[in-house]
């Protein structure tokens, strides 16, 4: 077609017929994304669920199940389950429902799905493990979260490629944008922070730390105290004035014991003054203190998720660990007056609520069903209760039952669902300690002395367990489980378990050792084609050679704690050789000199030699050593050792330090 022609006989100007061409290629030109013409006039909050703006169809995104899922709300029937990309943890819908956009975070890709289409339709780059998505009100842009890049990526949708990045603090997480889309509110996942980034400069606006709880005067350990930690997902109050974040505190002053080191708690931040509303956070024994026929408090944990009556009447409070529903009153007095114990089902992660506030609908993620809640709408006295029948929301699961039984169990503080209860009072799982099953940033407290929380990236293929390689067997995890998370109390440690018990611990493992489940994340100091720089080229020489690192450090997994064998070849905690003095040890250090009751008292532990952890992905857990006392690699290196027992780190140049610490951050 000759444009100028054209315009000549219709009388338009060529930049009027350019301006008319180029609006029509973008509606209907396959190759780019069709422009909305609707606006959202409503906050929106990035979960792993989502309800169209009718409440007609619920979308899930499917977690480790590489799917999302359509359910029709009044027939409560599936209507598709569509492929997409692996891990896909969060969804947003465009203002007009025409489009959903899912993070796939393992594969590095953010999906789109065409709703009309019923299937994905494009692909958009994103680096770094995206995790949480919302859409601008007018549609065309898109906030992602890039969990192990420390930015926010803003993607242009109808261009469908990143336009700008806005840094951030580490472990971006959740996302939520304002009804007027100027503001986003950013979580961090394990130091417990939100990030406020102005939409129209796209710049950070303000950091908001959430506060530590300091313990009571009375010095009760047992009450809700501590940091704050597992901050994910971020709801609006109806009037927009308030963002409700639920997560944990844990208490690192104490050895760690259930009852004294997790807390559920709700922390609320003022959107307007951009503040924390310290002296309104819900607690557990104060604002969460709903008393059974014992007249005990209702234990529960790891809070997920929250949803809010239209009206504000009410609260409804999500604990993925313990699968319940807390319901706090929010016209008497603010404090929760009803839990509904038990959704159907493992591991509720997000909900929604219907517009008519009558019904919720629950996101269970390990057993990928959708579970009914009636609300009992605004009336303070009617209960919230289950409704109907689960709804299955793929058709196969790609976990073999095993590996799928382990990871329900891993992410579960239900003390009553399995053989054995795995915790006191349905108290606190593994993930209250290690946040998605990796670090959560903290030392804590034990009879040894203190300790770093590990990543349990790999933790199956280091043979030995523990800082001090006291542990040779995966079930050996019953001194744990029994010591610090109050379950299993009625076995006697230094006796086999009984079958049901020890398929328990089985299970886990086989959860941990799956490839898919922990995989080592991609170090972001390498070159976009994912090799060395040269920088770090040089590092691995000095590794290999001058600095002598590899003689601990040693391939494949980087440790040679898979030396220690006995003599038929089996991982055994008598064979010390492998355990190492590298200077760190302190006086806070009491090591176990008695060793324990599952390895019959044969596996004594000094205070000052530690087995060899990998380090690939160590770039992603920080602090580091066994007691957390170093920050960066350069205070393992040089700052925490003075004796220089940790390598041969005295006798590099500054420049080679620097090329050695480049190569360390960038082993995958």
């Amino acid at each position: 077609m000759n444009t100028r022609r054209v315009c000549k006989a219709l009388g338009w100007g060529l930049g009027v017929a350019l301006t008319l061409l180029t609006c029509y290629h973008f509606l209907f030109d396959s190759a780019a994304a069709p422009v909305s013409t609707v606006v959202r006039k409503a906050v929106q909050e990035s979960r792993s669920i989502a309800l169209t703006s009718d409440g007609k169809q619920i979308l899930t995104a499917n977690i480790d199940v590489p799917t999302i899922s359509i359910v029709d709300a009044e027939t409560r029937q599936r209507l598709a389950e569509i492929p997409v990309g692996r891990e896909p943890r969060n969804l947003a819908l465009s203002p007009d429902d025409r489009f959903a956009y899912v993070t796939a975070m393992y594969e590095d890709q953010v999906y789109v799905v065409d709703l009309h289409k019923r299937e994905a339709v494009a692909k958009i780059p994103v680096k770094h493990q995206p995790f949480a998505v919302v859409t601008s009100p007018d549609g065309r842009r898109l906030y992602v979260t890039a969990y192990r890049g420390s930015v926010v990526e803003v993607i242009d949708t109808v261009e469908r490629k990143v336009v700008h990045e806005v840094e951030v603090e580490a472990e971006p997480r959740g996302l939520a944008i304002s009804a007027d889309g100027s503001r986003l509110f950013v979580t961090h996942f394990v130091h417990g922070q939100v990030t406020v980034i102005d939409t129209g400069s796209l710049s950070v606006q303000k950091v908001i730390p959430l506060a530590e709880t300091p313990e009571p005067p009375d010095g009760d350990q047992k009450q809700s105290q501590g940091l704050p930690g597992m901050v994910e997902n971020l709801t609006f109050s109806p009037d927009g004035r308030q963002l409700w974040l639920p997560h944990i505190l844990t208490n690192v002053d104490t050895p760690i014991q259930f009852e004294s080191t997790v807390f559920p708690t709700v922390s609320i931040l003022d959107t307007e003054r951009l503040e924390e509303r310290i002296e309104e956070r819900k607690h557990l024994f104060k604002q969460m203190n709903i008393l059974n026929v014992k007249n005990e408090t209702e234990i529960v944990a790891n809070p997920a998720d929250v949803s809010f009556m239209p009206d504000a009447s009410k609260a409804f409070v999500l604990m993925g660990g313990s699968e319940d529903i807390m319901t706090f009153d929010l016209k008497r007095g603010g404090k929760a007056t009803q839990l509904l114990r038990r959704v159907p089902g493992d591991n509720p992660r997000g909900m929604v609520l219907s517009p008519d506030g009558e019904t919720l609908y629950v996101h269970n993620a390990m057993s990928h069903d959708l579970v009914w809640v009636s609300t009992g709408g605004s009336d303070p006295y009617k209960k919230t209760q289950v409704s109907g029948e689960a709804v299955k929301l793929i058709d196969n699961d790609p976990l073999p039952p095993d590996v799928r039984a382990g990871k329900a169990m891993f992410f579960s503080a239900n003390s009553d669902e399995y053989a054995a209860d795995l915790t006191g009072k349905n108290w606190m799982s593994c993930a209250s300690c290690h946040f998605d099953g990796e670090i959560n940033g903290l030392t804590m407290l034990t009879p040894k002395g203190p300790r770093n929380t590990p990543s349990n990236v790999l933790a199956t293929k280091t043979m030995l367990h523990m800082w001090d390689g006291s542990r040779d067997d995966f079930a050996d995890y019953l001194l744990t489980v029994q010591g610090e998370m109050g379950g299993m109390l009625r076995y006697d440690p230094a006796q086999p378990l009984p079958p049901e018990v020890q398929q328990m611990f089985d299970q886990i493992f086989a959860y941990l050792d799956h490839p898919d489940s922990l995989p080592v994340p991609k170090s972001p100091y390498r070159q976009p084609d994912g090799t060395l720089t040269p920088k770090a080229q040089q590092g691995e020489a000095l590794f290999r050679g001058k600095a002598g690192c590899i003689q601990c450090h040693a391939l494949p997994h980087f440790t040679d704690s898979n030396r220690a064998l006995d003599a038929a070849g089996k991982p055994s905690t008598a064979n010390t050789e492998h355990l190492h003095d590298v200077g760190t040890a302190t006086e806070r250090d009491k090591g176990a000199p008695e060793g324990d009751a599952r390895a019959g008292y044969a596996n004594p532990r000094p205070p000052n030699l530690f087995d060899t952890p990998t380090l690939r992905g160590v770039w992603a857990t920080a602090p580091y050593l066994h007691d957390g006392s170093a920050q960066t690699i350069y205070d393992v290196l040089v700052t925490r050792n003075p004796q220089g027992k940790h390598g041969r780190v005295q006798e590099l140049s500054e420049e080679e330090l620097e090329a050695l610490i480049e190569y360390v951050l960038s082993i995958e």
